[in-house]
């Protein structure tokens, strides 16, 4: 009787140490969903903005780095030190953006903060699915394509949405906003 209460409480010891591991992932497959819904929803709204400040919003005809005016100058895009909020933008309100650069002030922000704006509220029965989500966009112009930072202007811009997950994993999703 005694050696098999031992060798039940071992038995159960090993059952328990496969079992426990894999309850704790099987929440992971629901966050990376969400998070990627998330994410496609930024890089959508994102996407669809104007490319720059300096570009033409009135049907997208005019494109910074072109002669907008008339006058036979380009029109220079924004500098590469200078993307992120435009004047008049405010950072908590995303109603406010016109280009992509302008998303780039997001850093660590709660999701349910991200989705909620003034204009187009959440659904509060939505809120507790994004709760514990952080979202950060970056971006930079991006010419050549490789994934790098080399302060030069170019007719693409790299944007890059991470989402990290209340398990602590951050997933990066990253997309090109051409100057068209």
């Amino acid at each position: 009787m005694v050696i098999g209460i031992i060798v039940l409480g071992i038995a159960l010891t090993l059952i328990t140490s496969f079992l426990l591991p894999q309850s704790t992932r099987s929440i992971d497959p629901i966050y990376q969903a969400r998070a990627t819904e998330l994410a496609q929803s930024l890089l959508n709204e994102i996407s669809a903005k104007s490319f720059d400040q300096n570009s033409d919003r009135s049907g997208g005809s005019q494109r910074c780095g072109e002669d907008m005016d008339g006058d036979g100058n380009a029109d220079l895009c924004t500098t590469a030190a200078g993307l992120g909020l435009d004047a008049g933008e405010d950072c908590s309100n995303r109603d406010s953006f016109n280009d992509v650069d302008d998303y780039f002030c997001i850093s660590n922000i709660n999701a349910v903060t991200v989705l909620n704006t003034p204009d187009r509220p959440m659904n509060p029965s939505l809120q507790p699915l994004y709760q514990d989500f952080l979202v950060s966009v970056e971006g930079f112009y991006d010419g050549n394509m490789d994934g790098n930072n080399d302060g030069a202007i170019s007719s693409l811009k790299l944007i890059r949405v991470s989402i990290t997950t209340p398990n602590s994993e951050t997933l990066d999703f990253t997309t090109y906003r051409g100057n068209y």
